[in-house]
């Protein structure tokens, strides 16, 4: 063990007990005795401990810190489906820009696939300085083992010092892996980046315990710095169809592109409704709804506004509607013109996925639920009232 208890200074006093966060130490026959299993090496106990009858024994890191005045440049990693680059990509360039302007540095884009000529010169417009482009037919859709072990050769090769990626479902899978193979950092959800004016390292800002505290994270020893951001939570720069940019091809052995898991198919989900990510206004339901039954009002709703549906997580829980349009926190983070918060009691998890929106309305029974504090309009009264008549009133003015 790392932490061990030292029985012959041991006198049973138990402030060890008190301090320990994990419940992992118990006195037996008035000594301290720790549950390995329980324990997390915080050292908690060690510090405490009045007669020095615990001692930490960590075992020293192999990790090998980078020189990191060998490090430099901002990089997005470009994600694509079907050749399409997602908007995401847009606007962390956007942000890439912002960093690498203070770093007096380039952006360079990573983007991995198959038949993409097409999307480099939009890339380029929106911020890209570089383009590093990897294409073969094994890379047409996503996979983690190999999309993995290409990045992890081009940041072994050119040592970005700052690497961005969309905290999307590939974004999440591919860069945590990533950042095991070369043993450096990763920050996840951040709302906010900028850059220290005297350390010249990046501050990765993110909503903490629950949201009600921002974090602000970094990593000054070991490089490249890397975090993940959301999508709608950055602003894409305008197209500037003057900018120039370089685009750096590059080309692995066949054991690079090689998988050990097999993509069958791809199956999209099918709906009639507007993608969530990109609305402009979204109907979103929760609890209050009572049953998956009754989102068809707010289905109504979205169809004659043009709207996508979303849903809270206690909607999602409850199985009422699909992971994929769970709005908050631990869903997704929009930020239409308009949202719709229909018996959505207004907590802090789903609040910090639809802040951002630029005009809210709440439609709750309960006038003191606090999705009212956030709201630029609110009515109080039961949804199953209301929001047929808003559904009416809109079909009515639309179709004029």
């Amino acid at each position: 063990m790392a932490i061990q208890v030292l029985i012959e200074k041991c006198n049973g006093c138990s402030l060890c007990v008190k301090a320990c966060p994990f419940d992992a130490i118990r006195i037996l026959d008035k000594k301290a005795k720790i549950d390995s299993n329980k324990c997390t090496l915080c050292g908690a106990c060690v510090s405490v401990c009045k007669f020095k009858a615990i001692i930490s024994e960590r075992p020293i890191s192999t990790c090998q810190t980078p020189n990191i005045q060998d490090y430099h440049g901002v990089w997005v990693f470009i994600e694509q489906k079907k050749g399409k680059v997602q908007p995401v990509s847009y606007e962390l360039l956007g942000k890439a820009r912002e960093l690498a302007d203070k770093l007096g540095c380039q952006v360079s884009g990573v983007l991995i696939g198959n038949e993409l000529e097409k999307e480099l010169n939009e890339l380029i417009w929106r911020g890209a300085d570089n383009i590093y482009l990897v294409e073969a037919k094994e890379l047409a859709h996503f996979q983690d083992e190999s999309y993995t072990k290409i990045l992890v050769k081009l940041i072994q090769k050119y040592k970005p010092e700052i690497l961005l990626c969309g905290a999307t479902a590939i974004g999440r899978s591919l860069i945590s892996r990533v950042a095991i193979n070369i043993m450096a950092g990763l920050t996840a959800d951040c709302t906010g980046l900028d850059i220290d004016p005297q350390k010249k390292i990046l501050l990765q800002t993110r909503p903490a315990f629950g949201g009600n505290i921002m974090a602000t994270i970094i990593s000054p020893n070991y490089r490249p710095q890397m975090a993940t951001v959301r999508h709608k939570v950055m602003q894409p720069l305008l197209r500037d169809e003057k900018r120039k940019g370089k685009i750096i091809r590059e080309a692995f052995d066949e054991e690079t592109y090689r998988c050990r898991t097999k993509l069958l198919d791809v199956v999209e989900e099918v709906t009639s409704l507007v993608n969530l990510a990109e609305a402009d206004i979204i109907v979103s339901g929760g609890r209050g709804m009572g049953k998956a039954e009754n989102f068809k009002l707010l289905e109504e709703l979205a169809q004659v506004l043009g709207a996508a549906v979303g849903a809270s997580r206690a909607a999602v829980d409850a199985g009422w509607m699909p992971y994929s349009h769970q709005v908050g926190q631990t869903g997704r983070t929009v930020a239409p013109k308009i949202y719709f918060a229909c018996g959505i009691s207004g907590q802090i998890q789903h609040l910090v996925g639809m802040s951002s929106s630029k005009i809210i309305v709440a439609i709750n029974k309960d006038p003191e639920a606090p999705i009212f504090k956030v709201a630029t309009y609110g009515i109080v009264g039961d949804l199953f009232q209301v929001i047929p008549v808003l559904t009416q009133r809109f079909k009515e003015v639309l179709r004029k």
